[in-house]
């Protein structure tokens, strides 16, 4: 996927994405590396962004694999702020859909 994808950037998140067409909805995985802190840290960011993912699943494209890449700068910021920047590099990647085109309800599993 990263050779064969395309990719995003701030300076809290990388997105790493690849669309799939075919598939009924996007696949998501989050990256936190050890250089962010301890396993407290770590699992905290990973659980803060599917968080995130889960609240505004509706605004993301469909068919898509996503891959998000938790750096350094992310583990200082407070809930809303990080889901503004989430909510910015999915746009910088395309993968954010306008109001309008998300009508369906996020599916909640």
């Amino acid at each position: 996927m990263f050779r064969s994808g395309s990719s995003a950037a701030n300076r809290q998140f990388v997105v790493y994405w690849k669309r799939k067409p075919g598939q009924p909805h996007f696949r998501l995985g989050v990256s936190a590396s050890k250089k962010l802190g301890n396993a407290v840290v770590r699992n905290r960011m990973r659980r803060l962004v599917k968080e995130i993912v889960r609240l505004h699943g509706g605004r993301i494209a469909p068919e898509c694999d996503l891959v998000v890449i938790v750096r350094k700068d992310a583990t200082q910021m407070e809930f809303d702020e990080l889901e503004r920047s989430l909510k910015h590099v999915l746009k910088k990647a395309g993968v954010w859909l306008p109001a309008a085109a998300s009508a369906a309800p996020p599916d909640h599993r």
